[in-house]
């Protein structure tokens, strides 16, 4: 009866909060500058009440019930353990301290939409700083609830069980690898000519060559749709997944691509257990895995040479007229070189698999400092400047909108993701890696343009499990290993040399 009771509750609130998953995505596509104030209102009462139902008072008794009943399975315990995870972190919190961030989070997503394009950091500071102190204060709380570091909290809400012993793990295989490997990498390319293709590219055709390509890679678009945003994103829920994306009529590369990043995740969305959609086991398990999926399916799979020999042909169909001005440009193997080429850029989505990493670790590095009290907001254009020219050799003074206003995280939140997206690099590797094992002719039915037997391991492996294991449980039963970076390091090895 408890476990019942239980069940009924959270359906509840998976209700509310995919009315603010689609709110959401609204904001980001279609509301009008002047809706912001009042928009912003009604999301803090909205996650308000998201948070009442977390910490009704009724949910103790039933959840300690639920804990003893002898005639749960596997999931439905796991759905328990879920839903005393997601209590406890409510507990930690007030609900004043809910709608105020909720509403200093959407007042500064806002401000940074405008303020970003004016380049005008000095405007847009006191809304940041605004969002890290209520950080600031939501860490300290959910830390001393959890038992954990400020920070590790944070990062615990995006992936639970990750910590910053592990991220440092990792990353420190990454800061001593990586930094030579570009280099040498970067010297090696110079000797490889390459065609960039030449534009105008009509959004109208980058659009529709989008949309053929996320659904042949299992996209399903009677359950999702395509638009566009600021910043590309996967939001909705799973059977109304929003993917976004950014055009440019100069280079159609950037935003394909960053079709197929958001298609991984939208996939994984999909593909998650319809028994369990309203309830928290069946979430997704954490945004380790959920960029892992993206990442798998661009990184792995989208930028290698047998994806590209299947794209190319419908690459050229998209683009008559710019292929006949440059037929050598639109072939496999200049298609390969554009989308391998390592180069030092300003831009985190737009950077190569290589040199993303140091984007992510300057985040890190700056975001801790930032809520530990060691940056102050206003440092931070100076502070970003020299991790760049110390992590990628350039430079951001008087380029805010390309420094550290250039991703919308921080002015809406969410402080502890940025690490999620290499690890989930390492993920991706390290799935694509066994699913590789398991079928060595993966790589060849991708050339033929065959998704199916990678999806349908995905889903085995991945998609259909949920919430119903932890990240470890889930990479050792799919892998055979826990997370590392071995996967990752061999994987850029085998692609650009060494």
């Amino acid at each position: 009866m408890s476990y019942e009771l239980l069940t009924s509750h959270f359906r509840t609130l998976s209700h509310f909060q995919e009315v603010a998953a689609i709110v959401e995505w609204d904001q980001a596509v279609n509301m009008p500058e002047a809706a912001g104030t009042g928009r912003a209102e009604a999301m803090a009462t909205l996650m308000s009440q998201c948070h009442q139902l977390l910490v009704e008072p009724r949910l103790e008794e039933w959840l300690s019930k639920a804990e003893q009943q002898a005639d749960l399975g596997n999931w439905e315990r796991a759905n328990v353990a879920e839903m005393r995870r997601l209590v406890t972190a409510a507990l930690a919190l007030p609900s004043d301290l809910v709608a105020a961030s909720t509403r200093a989070e959407k007042r500064s997503e806002q401000a940074w939409r405008r303020y970003r394009a004016a380049n005008d950091y000095v405007a847009f500071a006191p809304y940041l700083s605004e969002v890290i102190k209520l950080k600031q204060e939501t860490a300290a709380a959910l830390g001393q609830a959890l038992g954990c570091t400020p920070y590790d909290a944070l990062l615990g809400q995006f992936e639970p069980g990750i910590t910053t012993a592990l991220v440092d793990r990792v990353f420190n295989q990454l800061r001593d690898a990586l930094p030579s490997f570009t280099e040498r990498v970067i010297e090696r390319q110079q000797h490889t000519p390459i065609t960039i293709p030449s534009g105008p590219f009509p959004v109208a055709a980058q659009r529709e060559l989008g949309l053929e390509l996320m659904q042949l890679v299992g996209f399903s678009t009677t359950a999702g749709r395509l638009d566009v945003s600021h910043h590309p994103f996967c939001g909705g829920v799973p059977r109304d997944v929003r993917i976004t994306t950014r055009y440019d009529e100069s280079d159609f590369t950037s935003s394909l691509m960053g079709i197929l990043h958001e298609s991984g995740h939208a996939k994984y969305e999909q593909g998650l257990p319809e028994a369990w959609l309203h309830q928290p086991v069946g979430a997704a398990r954490g945004m380790v895995v959920h960029e892992s999926q993206s990442l798998l399916l661009e990184m792995q799979v989208c930028r290698s040479r047998e994806f590209l020999a299947f794209a190319a042909p419908l690459i050229r169909k998209a683009f008559p007229n710019r292929v006949a001005q440059q037929p050598h440009a639109y072939g496999v193997d200049n298609l390969y070189a554009l989308y391998t080429r390592v180069e030092r850029s300003l831009i985190r989505v737009d950077a190569d698999e290589v040199t993303y990493p140091s984007h992510v670790l300057l985040r890190y590095d700056l975001e801790r400092a930032l809520l530990s009290g060691a940056l102050s907001v206003a440092d931070l254009p100076d502070a970003w400047d020299a991790g760049m020219r110390e992590l990628l050799g350039l430079t951001t003074a008087g380029n805010d909108k390309d420094g550290c206003m250039q991703d919308v995280h921080w002015p809406c939140g969410a402080f502890g993701y940025f690490p999620l997206y290499t690890l989930g690099a390492t993920v991706a590797a390290q799935l694509f890696a066994a699913a590789v094992g398991e079928t060595p002719e993966l790589p060849q039915l991708i050339a033929r343009g065959d998704f199916g037997p990678l999806n349908e391991w995905l889903r085995r492996m991945v998609w259909s499990r949920a919430s119903s294991c932890t990240l470890s449980e889930l990479l050792m039963d799919a892998t055979g290993e826990d997370l590392n970076a071995h996967h990752l390091l061999a994987h850029l090895t085998r692609r650009y040399g060494d």
